[in-house]
C-alpha cells in the first residue's frame, strides 16, 4: 500500500512538473532603476493579470503611526498629475477589467485583470500612480472615514477579530508584527496628509516595487513595456534599510481570555513561535508545512481530527496552521472547538495529550505519503489559478524569498522526511514561547 502511494505521488509530482512547463515559464528583468519584473507565461486564454507590490507594509510603518501604509493603498485610487480622483478604476471598467488592492505586514498590492491587448494602459495608469499622486486635504478626510468604517465592520463587530488583535499584541512583544494591519482605532483618527505623503515618499518607487505579469504574454513584451512606462520613472534615495525590532526570547507561556456577548461559540487556540521560509534553504519550513497538516490541517483524517472529534468526541473542529510567508519569522497554531458538553479546560489537556503523544510516537508514514500526493496534485490545480501563481510569486519576493525558491518549493515539500518533521516539531512546540486563548462562553447571570 505505502509503495504504491509513493509511486503515485511520485508520478503526480512529474506531471505537475509537466503543466508546469507548458503553462509556468517564468523569466525575470530588473530595469535600471530598480524595478524588477517577474513575467509568468500563460498562453490558454488572451488574458493577463498585472501586479505591481512595493516591499512595504504595516510592520514598516512609523511607531504611533499603525494603519498608514493600508491608508494610504486607499488614497492611491485618488488622483495624480493626469488622472482625477476615482478615474483610475473608472478606466480598469471601462476597458472590461477588474482591480483592487491589499496591504500585508510585508508588502503592499495593486492589481488588474484584463484582455491581454489592455496590458500597456493598465502598466501606464500604474506607473502613473508610482510617482505622480496628488492628495487634497478633502481626499484624507474621506478616505480616513472610510478605513474607520472599515475597522468598524471587520474588527469592532467581530469578537473574533478583537480576540485575534490581543493575542498578536501577546505574541509579539515587540516586533511590529504585533500591531493590526489595519492599525489601532485611536491611531488611524490621528492620520493626516503628511504621514501619508511622507510614507509615500518613501516607499513608492521603482527600487522597491516588483512588477509581476501572468498570462497571454512574451517576456520581451514585457519588458518594453516597462522601459516604457516604468523605466522613465527616477529612483528614491532614501529607502531605509529593511531592519525591524527583534523579538526578545519569551520566557513564560501567556494565556488571553475574551468574553463578548456576540460570540456564543466557544474555542481554544494557541500560537507558537515559528522560524520563517529562509531562501535558498526552505527544508525546516517545508517540514513545519507538512507538520500543520499533519496534525489538523486535513479535517477529520488529521491526527487532532481522528483523536479529538472521532474517538474522544470532545471537540466539533481541529485545525493547525504555520505562517510560512513572511519576512519575519511568524507563528505556528493550533485551534480546537469545543462539544457543547464540554469546558475549555478539558478540552485543552486534550489537546496537550494529543501533542505530546505526537512527539513521543511520530510521523505516520502512510498519512505522510497520502499528504504528498495530496499536495502534487494541488501544484497542478494551482496553475489553472493566473492570477494565485501571480500572487505566489509577489507574495514570495517581498517576503524575501527568490523566483527559484517558489519554484523548488513543491520540490522540497515531497522531500520531507519524517524525522524532518519531528526535528521542526520539537523545536516549534515549546510551551514557554506560546500564546493561548481561550474565547469564553457568554457569560450567564450567576458568573456576572
Amino acid at each position: 500500500m505505502l509503495l504504491r502511494t509513493v509511486s503515485f505521488c511520485f508520478a503526480a509530482v512529474l506531471a505537475a512538473q509537466s503543466v508546469f512547463a507548458e503553462t509556468g515559464k517564468v523569466t525575470t528583468f530588473e530595469l535600471e532603476n530598480g524595478l524588477q519584473g517577474v513575467v509568468i507565461e500563460d498562453h490558454r486564454a488572451p488574458v493577463v493579470t498585472n501586479m505591481v507590490w512595493y516591499r512595504v507594509g504595516s510592520a514598516d510603518e512609523p511607531a504611533g503611526y499603525t494603519g498608514v501604509a493600508h491608508f494610504l493603498e486607499h488614497l492611491l485610487f485618488k488622483g495624480t498629475k493626469t488622472l482625477k480622483p476615482g478615474e483610475f478604476s473608472k478606466i480598469v471598467k471601462e476597458n472590461g477589467g477588474v482591480g483592487n488592492a491589499f496591504t500585508s505586514y510585508d508588502y503592499t498590492g495593486y492589481f488588474q485583470r484584463v484582455a491581454a491587448d489592455r496590458l500597456p494602459l493598465m502598466m501606464q495608469l500604474e506607473a502613473d500612480r508610482m510617482r505622480n499622486l496628488v492628495l487634497l486635504e478633502e481626499d484624507v478626510v474621506t478616505e480616513r472615514n472610510v478605513v474607520i468604517e472599515e475597522r468598524n465592520t471587520r474588527t469592532e463587530s467581530d469578537p473574533n477579530s478583537l480576540f485575534q488583535e490581543q493575542r498578536r499584541a501577546m505574541m509579539f512583544m515587540n516586533h511590529p508584527y504585533r500591531n493590526p494591519v489595519i492599525g489601532w482605532r485611536h491611531e488611524i483618527e490621528a492620520l493626516n496628509l503628511q504621514a501619508a505623503l511622507d510614507f509615500y515618499e518613501t516607499y513608492y518607487a521603482p527600487n522597491n516595487a516588483i512588477l509581476v505579469i501572468a498570462g497571454d504574454v512574451t517576456p520581451e513584451n514585457v519588458k518594453a513595456l516597462a522601459e516604457e512606462h516604468f523605466g522613465p520613472l527616477k529612483p528614491s534615495d532614501n529607502i531605509p534599510e529593511r531592519v525591524r525590532p527583534k523579538e526578545p526570547p519569551h520566557l513564560s507561556p501567556v494565556t488571553v481570555t475574551f468574553q463578548d456577548p456576540r460570540q456564543t461559540q466557544p474555542y481554544f487556540v494557541r500560537s507558537y513561535q515559528a522560524p520563517k521560509r529562509q531562501s535558498g534553504d526552505q527544508k525546516e519550513a517545508a517540514a513545519l508545512l507538512l507538520f500543520a497538516q499533519l496534525l489538523g490541517g486535513s479535517g477529520i483524517s488529521s491526527v487532532m481530527g481522528q483523536k479529538l472529534q472521532l474517538e474522544q468526541k470532545i471537540a466539533v473542529h481541529t485545525s493547525a496552521w504555520y505562517d510560512s510567508m513572511s519576512y519575519d519569522p511568524e507563528t505556528f497554531g493550533v485551534y480546537a472547538m469545543p462539544r457543547p458538553d464540554v469546558t475549555l479546560d478539558d478540552l485543552q489537556d486534550a489537546v496537550d495529550q494529543v501533542l505530546a503523544e505526537f512527539l513521543e510516537e511520530g510521523v505516520d508514514a502512510e498519512h505522510l505519503a497520502r499528504l504528498k500526493v495530496q499536495i502534487a496534485a494541488e501544484d497542478i490545480y494551482e496553475l489553472d489559478d493566473q492570477a494565485g501563481v501571480a500572487r505566489t510569486y509577489g507574495q514570495a519576493l517581498t517576503a524575501g524569498l527568490t523566483v527559484q525558491d517558489v519554484q523548488s518549493w513543491s520540490d522540497v515539500l515531497q522531500s520531507v522526511t519524517e524525522e524532518d518533521i519531528m526535528a521542526a516539531a520539537r523545536k516549534v512546540l515549546v510551551l514557554k514561547q506560546s500564546v493561548t486563548g481561550l474565547m469564553l462562553p457568554p457569560a450567564t447571570e450567576e458568573s456576572q
